[in-house]
């Protein structure tokens, strides 16, 4: 029987509508429970699709939260990219792609959990895409001079601009688990926080961006980084 066999599924989809649905149900569950203890028999039944649909798109439940991961990264990039609307300013835009960056982050803590430390430390090659997207976003900013002044994405460039990065996703990464950890709070406050953050910052910043040792990547791991023992 195919995915679009009423006698198979209650809810018929066409085989690209079915794992969208299956993801959906992920994501919404997520959501609700602020948990990953879901089984795929029970997100079948949430779509209204029957017990074994999911397994025709997903080998397993490793490999839908890899696609349920990389969702969370296209959404909080979307957030960050709607946020800065027409904002020319480049410290205007960092600070508008903070807080948007926490808010997200604060917002739906299991998710922002799953992007960051899958079950099992595997990336997906659709995670990794998501994930470069977003780090593109604040170099954007940074580049166009959010620390005061302009540094090109040029060679000469790439390790001072990593370097800033590592420092803005670290503070902003560190704020809102201590946000969704409730270590810091409350949890309404993540914009002022953020701006808090982001102004010590680039207090900093903008006086050395230290460079990065050698052997240091920022983003998705190179193809020929070591495996994680």
């Amino acid at each position: 029987m195919s995915d679009t066999d009423p006698a198979a599924d209650p809810r018929p989809y066409h085989h690209g509508a079915l794992h969208q649905a299956i993801v959906d149900a992920a994501l919404e569950t997520l959501a609700e429970t602020q948990s990953t203890a879901f089984s795929l028999r029970e997100l079948a039944r949430r779509a209204g699709v029957s017990h074994n649909a999911p397994y025709k798109h997903f080998a397993d439940k490793r490999e839908l939260l890899a696609a349920v991961s990389a969702v969370g990264f296209e959404r909080l990039s979307e957030k960050m990219l709607a946020a800065t609307g027409t904002l020319s300013h480049p410290r205007d835009r960092l600070a508008t792609v903070a807080r948007a960056y926490v808010e997200g982050g604060v917002a739906n803590p299991a998710l922002y959990r799953l992007m960051f430390s899958g079950p099992d430390g595997t990336r997906y090659p659709n995670e990794e895409r998501a994930a470069e997207r977003m780090k593109g976003i604040v170099l954007s900013a940074i580049g166009d001079g959010a620390l005061g002044e302009a540094l090109p994405q040029s060679p000469d460039q790439a390790r001072q601009l990593d370097a800033a990065i590592l420092i803005f996703w670290s503070q902003m990464h560190g704020l809102t688990l201590l946000l969704a950890d409730r270590l810091v709070g409350p949890a309404d406050a993540a914009g002022a926080l953020s701006e808090t953050a982001l102004q010590g910052l680039i207090d900093g910043l903008a006086h050395r961006v230290p460079p990065l040792p050698p052997g240091i990547w920022v983003g998705p791991p190179p193809a020929d980084a070591p495996a994680m023992s």
